[in-house]
């Protein structure tokens, strides 16, 4: 892994000239992302995230942190203690340099038996599970994590919008898989990431993936471009 997206992130931090991130996936062309925008405040965010960190309580695992922006509100203030990973040592980096207090590089599915109140996994936080069939592995170590009476915060999108629509209103999909099985390509500074599968989950799949994990689950709150909030406990 080039691990590019951490590296933007990073040299944005220590403004190392840094240019915008390029993804394309499967169904869509390529589209430029400033990196600026990871480094939001919470003023910034989407009311989405603003309300998952209202609603975060308790000693909180910030899954998939990137820039560290959702892990330093909750830190510095709700004063909450915050464990903040990603797979990506340059993001991680960042976080340290950005002044969070425990962030480290680590694959959700190898981290040891803590608990934690709330778990958070934001800005399409099911996309780490890669694909529909590799969710129940994802959800059963989410739910081994949590502490009595603790909770799962998560976002995604239903993307059936993006395909075409038939005359009849039907929509063409792939016959092959779950049609939010994408497969992403990340490009920084004329370098391009080996492709990589990222799962987008619309809330009726989400919601029979965690009953049939043991999980509950309800929808939080939906945002206007398709997107959702859901607590899975």
């Amino acid at each position: 892994m080039l691990d590019l997206f951490g590296k933007a992130i990073l040299d944005f931090q220590t403004n190392n000239s840094p240019e915008d991130i390029i993804t394309e996936t499967n169904i869509s062309e390529a589209d430029e992302m400033d990196v600026a925008y990871l480094f939001r405040s919470y003023k910034e965010m989407p009311k989405l995230e603003k309300k998952a960190l209202q609603l975060s309580k308790g000693k909180v695992l910030d899954v998939g942190c990137g820039a560290g922006s959702h892990s330093l509100y909750l830190q510095n203030d709700k004063n909450l203690e915050v464990t903040s990973i990603d797979i990506s040592e340059n993001a991680i980096q960042a976080c340290q340099l950005r002044g969070l207090k425990n962030a480290k590089v680590q694959n959700i599915l190898d981290l040891g038996n803590e608990k934690f109140d709330t778990i958070l996994l934001l800005m399409n936080g099911t996309g780490i599970f890669g694909t529909l069939a590799e969710t129940y592995k994802y959800l059963l170590k989410l739910k081994s994590l949590l502490a009595p009476n603790g909770q799962i915060l998560i976002d995604s999108s239903d993307i059936i919008y993006m395909f075409d629509e038939d005359d009849d209103g039907s929509k063409w999909i792939p016959a092959d898989g779950y049609y939010g099985e994408l497969t992403f390509t990340i490009s920084y500074k004329n370098q391009t990431e080996e492709a990589f599968s990222w799962l987008y989950l619309d809330y009726n799949t989400l919601q029979n993936a965690a009953f049939a994990n043991g999980l509950q689950c309800e929808l939080i709150e939906e945002g206007k471009h398709f997107d959702y909030l859901a607590r899975l406990f």
